[in-house]
Order: structure tokens, then C-alpha cells, then sequence
């Protein structure tokens, strides 16, 4: 188990280019494995979690080639692995490899590590079943999961309970081998990623404010080309792609130039999708100063640079619809709360406590570590700004979570003294240059 010392910085200062982004690069390996031909997926993410859904991948018999710049995807259509499919700490390959194998002509086992083997799964087996899928979990709602492949999937129309871009995304991913045409209905906006993926590899979406429909290539497993062996419908097509900068990554580093007044800072080659960019306008909300040079569009994407000046921070309450829109954010905020003037309130994010590790009360031990005010909430937490005192060195428990790391080692930057973050190489399984590149950026 790794440690990482953290000291005191004057500023952040510098340029920075971020790993490709996480969500879009598990959507693009997936289907670059079930489209015909080769796709080429530039500054595909770097994160332990996007590279054990190449694994998946590659196990259910893609051709995955990992270069230094690029990753090189072959479909060749799947066919069943010979092993447990391991997703790791990675709930997106598992939420959206079970819609996808839900509609495959052989059955298939989904495992991973023992943290996600916590998470809960029955918000995605539920609408599989719907469409006809047989699937086992443990307790009814935890992996591994075991995916009886072989029968016709029907087309449904699902209102969603609750808002989540990863059941959203397997139940259209399982709408692409069900016969005619698979309705999704959010009750509040979640990214897109997968929907502006699919139509980028050639599938028919059609989208109309919160509901999506995707139409079905027919039949089990699309094309049956064997026992044990199918292949995905030839409309979905092999592309060459860019992934962009990952936001959720970025946000580490625009916290971190706001501690300081000196900081300038600018982050280029962003994804800055409108259903992931509303951590900016929280961001911005609290005082901070961020502004965008550059925007471009790239494969129904929006990317551009971030530029961002030290300031001071007001703080704030985050609850309600915002709540699913900066889920991965939270740490970060959370943190962040006793460097603002008022300090920080998350309400309605009971869902933190089921990610990772129970982040909810990860933030509020660990805050108390390093001397602050903090109110935990089932829900959520109040952290109290600036008033309540400066913060100061402590060693830190993440919890194996790789965003808990991360926000603590940017609150350390702030902090008196030098800060120990334990277990600090799980911060890997999304940004593995993370350390590195705060230290480069920090003055001291």
C-alpha cells in the first residue's frame, strides 16, 4: 500500500492536458467491439477502469491493440469468454456489459473487485429482465452476475425510477438486440455519452427532451454466425475517433488553482458535453473564475480549453436535480467547503453512499482529520467554510477510493503542514499521473 506526502502550495501555474475522458472511452471500446472492422480510438483514457473494459473486450473477442496514443478495436462479433469477465472497480463495465450481453446467443459471467461486488446492480437487472434477459445475482442485486444468453429480447418502453446514465446506457445498449423499438424516460437529465456514441457507430437514436429511443438490430445477438460466436448488425460501423480531456479530472485541478489568488491555470482539449457541464456552472456559482478560449465540436462532442484564475470562494447548497449531474464531483466540493466563505451543503446524494466506498462518510471522517466542522447527513453532509479554522496535515483513509485521494490531496495543498494520503495508488483507477502532475503545477 502506497502513501503520497502532500505539502503546502502558493499556487497552481501552468498548462495541463488531462487523460482521454472515462466515460467516453468504455462507450467507444464497446462498441469499436461489436461494430465490423477496425476503430482507431485516439487519447483513449489511460484509467484502470477503461482498460478493464478492454479486457471485457478483448475476452469476448475483439482484437484490442493498446499503443501509446491510440487503441486499436477489430470486431470481429462476440463470442462467449472462456472465463469470468473481471470489470474490477469499474461499475460502468458492468452496468453496460450486462446490457450487452444481455442480447448475446451464450451466457456469461460479470465479477469484480471486492468493492464493486458492494455496489448495487438490481436498478440495471431489473429493466434486462423486462426485455426478457435471465439474469442471476448475488442477494437478487449484487455481482457477480450471471447472464443466460440465447433468448429474443422485446423492445419496452422504461420510465426510469431514479436518474442514472449507467441504466440508462444498458438498457439501449440491450435495446440494440431487441426486436423494434426501446424507449428510455429520465426523471432528470443525465449525460449522454452513449446515446451520441451509438449514433457515431451507426445506430438509429432518436431523442426527444428526457426520453430515448433506440431502434433494435433484431434477433439474438444481431447475426448468428455460429455456436457460441455472434455478431453485432454490419449498421454499426468501425470508426476513427478522439477522445476528449475527462472533466470529472479537470475539476480536481480547477479546485485546486481556486485555493490560491496567484493561480493561472489552463486546461486544454476538455470534453465540455452539456450534461456534464453543470459542475462548471456550480463552479462558477461559488465565485470561482473560469472561462472557455476555445470550443470545437468532434464526434457530436463539445471540447475546449478551460482557463482558471485564483479566487475566493463563496460556497453554497447543492441538492435536488443537481444532485445526478455532479454525482462524481461531490468529493471535490465537499472539500472544498472549508476554503469558502460560507461553506458547503450537499442534500438528496444518498447515492454517494454506494459508489466507490460509502463517499458520504469517507468525506466527513477525513475532513475531521484535517480539523474541520462537519455535519453528516444520510443524505449528504454540511462542511463549514472558512471561519471555523484552517485546516491541517493529517494522514488520510480513502477508503481504496480513487476520488476520495484525489480531493484530499488538493485540500492538502491548503492545508498547515504535510499531508499523507494512504492507499494513494488508487487514484489509478482513473487518472494514474495524478500526483505527478499536481506537483509539477504546484509552487511553493
Amino acid at each position: 500500500m502506497s502513501k503520497e506526502k502532500i505539502k503546502p502550495a502558493k499556487s497552481i501555474n501552468g498548462g495541463i492536458e488531462l487523460p482521454g475522458d472515462k466515460s467516453i472511452s468504455h462507450r467507444y471500446a464497446m462498441l469499436a467491439g461489436l461494430a465490423e472492422g477496425i476503430s482507431e480510438l485516439r487519447h483513449f483514457s489511460a484509467a484502470a477502469d477503461c482498460h478493464s473494459t478492454l479486457a471485457c473486450m478483448k475476452a469476448l473477442g475483439a482484437d484490442v491493440k493498446v499503443e501509446k496514443d491510440f487503441v486499436r478495436v477489430t470486431g470481429h462479433g462476440l463470442r462467449e469468454s472462456k472465463r469470468a469477465l473481471d470489470a474490477g472497480n469499474s461499475g460502468t463495465t458492468m452496468r453496460l456489459l450486462a446490457g450487452i450481453l444481455a442480447g448475446q446467443t451464450f451466457a456469461s459471467k460479470l465479477t469484480g473487485d471486492a468493492s464493486l461486488q458492494k455496489r448495487p446492480m438490481k436498478r440495471v437487472v431489473g429493466p434486462l429482465r423486462e426485455m426478457g434477459a435471465q439474469i442471476h445475482a448475488r442477494e437478487d442485486n449484487f455481482a457477480p452476475l450471471e447472464i443466460r444468453g440465447g433468448r429474443r429480447l422485446k423492445a419496452i418502453d422504461y420510465a426510469m425510477p431514479m436518474a442514472s446514465a449507467q441504466v440508462k446506457s444498458a438498457v439501449l445498449l440491450a435495446g440494440l438486440f431487441a426486436d423494434g423499438v426501446t424507449t428510455v424516460t429520465e426523471p432528470a437529465r443525465t449525460r449522454d455519452h452513449t446515446e451520441l456514441a451509438l449514433e457515431e457507430f451507426g445506430a438509429k437514436i432518436e431523442r426527444h427532451g428526457r426520453t430515448t429511443k433506440i431502434h433494435g438490430l433484431g434477433g439474438v445477438g444481431g447475426q448468428n454466425v455460429g455456436p457460441g460466436f455472434s455478431l453485432a448488425s454490419p449498421r454499426l460501423q468501425a470508426r476513427s475517433l478522439d477522445v476528449p480531456g475527462d472533466l470529472s479530472s479537470a475539476v480536481f485541478f480547477i479546485a485546486a488553482a481556486s485555493l490560491f489568488p496567484e493561480s493561472t491555470l489552463l486546461i486544454h482539449n476538455v470534453g465540455l458535453n452539456p450534461t456534464r457541464t453543470a459542475i462548471l456552472d456550480v463552479l462558477l456559482s461559488m465565485g470561482a473564475a473560469i472561462s472557455t478560449p476555445q470550443l470545437r465540436s468532434a464526434h457530436g462532442e463539445i471540447v475546449g480549453d478551460l482557463a482558471v484564475t485564483g479566487t475566493s470562494l463563496w460556497g453554497g447548497v447543492i441538492e435536488g436535480g443537481t444532485i445526478p449531474l455532479v454525482i462524481d464531483e461531490l468529493p471535490m466540493l465537499a472539500a472544498l467547503g472549508p476554503y469558502t466563505e460560507q461553506g458547503i451543503e450537499i442534500r438528496d446524494a444518498q447515492e454517494l453512499r454506494v459508489k466507490e466506498s460509502d463517499r458520504i462518510a469517507a468525506l466527513a471522517e477525513n475532513l475531521r482529520r484535517m480539523g474541520a466542522q462537519v455535519e453528516e447527513r444520510p443524505d449528504g453532509l454540511k462542511v463549514s467554510g472558512r471561519s471555523a479554522g484552517k485546516l491541517h496535515a493529517a494522514e488520510i483513509d480513502p477508503r481504496g477510493d480513487h476520488r476520495i485521494a484525489m480531493a484530499f490531496a488538493v485540500a492538502a495543498l491548503g492545508a498547515e503542514g504535510v499531508t499523507v494520503i494512504r492507499d494513494a495508488e488508487c487514484a489509478a483507477v482513473s487518472f494514474p499521473t495524478f500526483y505527478a502532475e499536481l506537483k509539477r503545477l504546484a509552487e511553493r
